[in-house]
């Protein structure tokens, strides 16, 4: 009971009026496709910005030489060419009545790298956008009043939060998905597991399943689809930088129950002694070729694990320790559900779901284009320097073609 005449309650005592209630307000407020033009807007002002950022640069077979990554930007105008080929602002009407992509150029700033000297950067047109009507990109969102957007022919009252591809009213669909980088427990998992533990690891251009199982024998092993087997989980936190048996167990859990389970495991990893012998064990099952030389094992393994193991975490050799500590939370869990201290975690509950947006949606296909981009403008860039041409026109050989078909 609050003060005056001002009843709280908690979310439970609210009846199925209520909460419908809420929800029409919520529909009133923020509409059906809100959440798409916000999570569109993110995309483009500053998700792609990221994605190149992560790049960095394009490099080449022949040392100081490479393309330096700058700014990237999408038009704040859709346009489209006549057949002269000159360009004019479209509107979203035009592309329906013309049957015209509702889309705008894609600009990237280029810097050419001639022997370690940076050249002047170049701005080229590196595809086109497809622009969500009523996006910051739309140039509907700059109209205030419904007078301006009648005289642009379209209905005040229409939300947008769609693409208009050769004349066609488009929308992308939300697709359900487990959460990223959250791990998940449940009761068995493959014929040899009695537990697993999954975690989606998703950081920039990585996303994979890892999974930690805890085995019938004992032993907790960790796979993933690099890993062509599994791997006693202790051999990974030696590799991360946990050497003693001691230390591993105080990464997991000061409990003592917990610190037994452990056992079966340090025992599968007691010949294990270093750290440069653990990323031999591992780097042994990454090598494609026999006859490797250790030091290129270890190498492979390192490269490995900062690139690929726990990606979400970072990418980086000063985050392999962070690494360590993340797979011992994921061991305790893993752990505490074998023991009964906790329930499995349900994959169906809605906790445990995202939706992916309009936005995430896009920016997986423009990842996937993005590198067939530089991969095409490496070859190109590398056949140019190889004819001796010492200035290069970079927006001769770029293919905008490769991007705007992707998208």
């Amino acid at each position: 009971m609050g003060k005056g005449n001002v009843n709280f309650r908690s979310k439970c005592d609210l009846t199925l009026e209520d909460r419908w209630f809420l929800f029409k307000k919520y529909i009133e407020t923020h509409g059906l496709v809100q959440q798409h033009i916000r999570s569109f807007n993110h995309f483009v002002e500053k998700r792609l910005q990221e994605i190149v950022n992560e790049y960095g640069k394009i490099e080449t077979s022949e040392p100081g030489y490479y393309i330096k990554l700058g700014k990237i930007w999408v038009e704040d105008k859709p346009k489209v060419k006549e057949a002269d080929g000159t360009p004019i602002v479209l509107t979203p009407l035009d592309a329906r009545l013309r049957r015209f992509t509702y889309s705008a150029p894609i600009w990237l700033e280029l810097t050419p790298v001639v022997n370690g000297v940076e050249m002047k950067p170049q701005k080229v047109q590196i595809g086109e956008m497809p622009i969500m009507v009523k996006s910051c990109k739309c140039i509907l969102s700059k109209l205030s009043s419904e007078e301006e957007i009648l005289a642009y022919g379209e209905d005040p009252k229409d939300p947008g939060g769609y693409f208009i591809i050769n004349g066609s009213e488009r929308v992308i669909v939300a697709q359900e998905d487990l959460a990223s980088n959250k791990v998940l427990v449940e009761k068995g998992g493959d014929t040899s597991a009695r537990y697993t533990a999954k975690v989606f690891s998703e950081g920039g251009r990585v996303r994979m399943q890892i999974r930690v199982e805890l085995a019938k024998d004992g032993v907790i092993y960790v796979s993933y689809p690099q890993l062509p087997e599994k791997i006693p989980f202790t051999i990974f936190m030696k590799a991360l930088g946990f050497l003693t048996d001691q230390e591993i167990c105080e990464a997991v859990s000061d409990d003592e129950i917990i610190h037994q389970e452990l056992f079966p495991s340090l025992e599968k990893a007691s010949k294990i002694k270093t750290r440069e012998d653990a990323l031999d064990y591992i780097g042994r099952r990454l090598v494609t070729r026999t006859g490797q030389p250790r030091h290129i094992r270890i190498q492979i393994a390192e490269r490995h694990l900062d690139q690929y193991f726990f990606a979400h975490i970072g990418t980086t050799p000063d985050k392999r320790r962070e690494k360590g500590y993340f797979l011992a939370y994921v061991v305790e869990k893993l752990l505490q559900v074998a023991l009964g201290r906790r329930p499995p975690d349900d994959k169906d509950h809605y906790a445990n779901k995202r939706l992916k947006l309009a936005g995430e949606m896009l920016e997986l296909v423009f990842r996937r284009a993005f590198e067939r981009f530089m991969n095409d403008l490496r070859n190109e860039y590398e056949r140019h320097r190889i004819r001796g041409r010492k200035r290069i026109k970079l927006e001769t050989f770029v293919r905008p073609d490769i991007i705007r078909d992707e998208l």
